[in-house]
């Protein structure tokens, strides 16, 4: 007995589009969210250094909390992405 292939119809193989977009919005969702959450450190140093001209040293704490966000978010997208695939393999 062959295992289901999870993005596929079986009866003709193809491609279940409902089925992807169902995965991939929540996903891209997820996605955008870090991203803009990442981008608040960022504007924030745009503000302290170009706007209230504060020294160019509180730069690097910005630098390094989006950095940081960023590596938690991906960590976040990535178990998301296990934890879904799990799911789907248990279906």
């Amino acid at each position: 007995m062959s295992p289901s292939r999870p993005f596929f119809t079986t009866p003709s193989g193809e491609f279940d589009t409902g089925q992807l977009l169902y995965e991939a919005i929540p996903l891209a969702k997820l996605v955008a969210l870090v991203g803009a959450v990442a981008l608040t450190p960022q504007l924030l140093h745009w503000l302290a250094i170009e706007l209230l001209s504060i020294t160019p040293a509180l730069g690097i704490v910005f630098t390094l909390a989006t950095q940081f966000v960023l590596a938690v978010g991906t960590g976040l997208v990535l178990i998301y992405v296990v934890v879904r695939a799990n799911q789907l393999t248990d279906q």
